[in-house]
């Protein structure tokens, strides 16, 4: 069967939100025009140059049943868990951390030059997996590969595979692709994308377009993301003041999800357990 290039599902533009302690960020979703483009619960883009808009951070709070994913472009995070972790994600590194059954943490912006930007996407684990024990991957800048295509584009490969070049994050349940793509004004970016698999793309620098058998049929400026139909490939082309975009696929679990803040489960039952798990002084084992 001949290769099939994905077509545009979808266009959603970013709505301001506030989240943790007062931060204002750009939520992707889930909102109003996309819910759940599975196994993605959350997308987030959060930067300003001004620190009253993030400063106040993320202070400790509790995650179950999900993963959560940062990615600093500008800036950095400092980060402390219940299990006696803590660090700091500096700009270009990243954090795929597995909540699992249970974690506290928190997560505290420190401006670099007065810069701040990066993003936050949770990934929802199958429910095998939701109570299996937490754990963090950490990806310093230098430890993530780069793809050069020429002239025309810059890959930075965090998670899956681009031109047989493979990224450090490993062993995920959801199988995922995540590349930071930098093309040059009027290039054409191609990747294939496995058939089945959720596949979108965020544009956060410039605009072009994206989908399509010549990769041009839907236009994308930033900040807008772009959800894929089903087929074997993605292509987007950049416009003529260059694009970059966040490339994000992976495989749909086609579960039953309840979501209550920071917990997703697969029922109700496991939600109220979960809360009184926190009532009663249990939810850490």
């Amino acid at each position: 069967m001949a290769e099939q290039p994905r077509d545009v599902a979808q266009i959603v533009r970013p709505t301001p939100t506030m989240e943790g302690a007062g931060v204002r960020l750009q939520r992707v979703f889930p909102g109003p025009a996309l819910d759940y483009p599975d196994p993605f619960l959350l997308l987030d883009h959060f930067g300003s140059t001004n620190p009253a808009d993030y400063m106040a951070g993320f202070p400790m709070h509790p995650h179950r049943g999900i993963e959560t994913v940062t990615y600093m472009l500008e800036g950095a995070v400092r980060h402390t868990d219940s299990m006696g972790n803590s660090g700091v994600i500096e700009r270009g590194a990243f954090q795929w951390m597995t909540a699992g059954r249970a974690i506290l943490h928190e997560e505290m912006p420190e401006p670099r030059d007065g810069l701040m930007e990066g993003f936050q996407l949770w990934v929802n684990l199958p429910a095998q997996l939701k109570m299996m024990d937490p754990r963090y991957q950490e990806i310093l800048a230098e430890m993530i590969p780069v793809v050069h295509r020429g002239s025309d584009a810059v890959v930075r490969v965090v998670a899956g595979t681009c031109d047989s070049i493979t990224g450090p994050i490993t062993d995920i349940a959801a199988q995922p692709t995540y590349l930071d793509v930098t093309l040059a004004p009027g290039s054409l970016f191609e990747q294939p994308i496995p058939r089945g698999h959720t596949a979108m793309a965020y544009a956060f620098r410039g605009a072009g377009a994206a989908g399509g058998a010549e990769g041009a049929s839907r236009e994308l400026a930033a900040p807008t993301l772009a959800l894929f139909g089903d087929g074997d490939s993605v292509a987007l082309r950049a416009g003529r003041d260059g694009l970059r975009f966040l490339l994000i696929s992976g495989l749909p679990l086609y579960e039953p999800i309840v979501r209550y803040g920071p917990f997703v489960m697969n029922t109700r039952q496991q939600i109220l357990d979960t809360l009184a798990e926190l009532r009663d002084g249990t939810f850490l084992r």
